[in-house]
């Protein structure tokens, strides 16, 4: 079963994962998280605002459709 861990690094693709790569070590080191669990709260909050991206863009396009 995976993890939360792995769920949120999923979410670090392309030029998000180069910002949670370079983000996660400074973190870590001023918080009691490790490197990789930095990583998948970043990458969750990157999912995060993508899907309230898409909701909203949806909700839009449905109003504009509606008149």
């Amino acid at each position: 079963m995976p993890s939360a861990t792995r769920i949120g690094t999923a979410g670090l693709q392309g030029w998000r994962r180069k910002v949670g790569d370079v983000v996660a070590d400074p973190v870590a080191q001023r918080t009691p998280l490790g490197s990789e669990q930095v990583k998948a709260a970043i990458g969750a909050l990157f999912f995060a605002l993508s899907v309230m991206y898409v909701v909203k863009t949806v909700g839009a396009a449905s109003k504009e459709l509606r008149g």
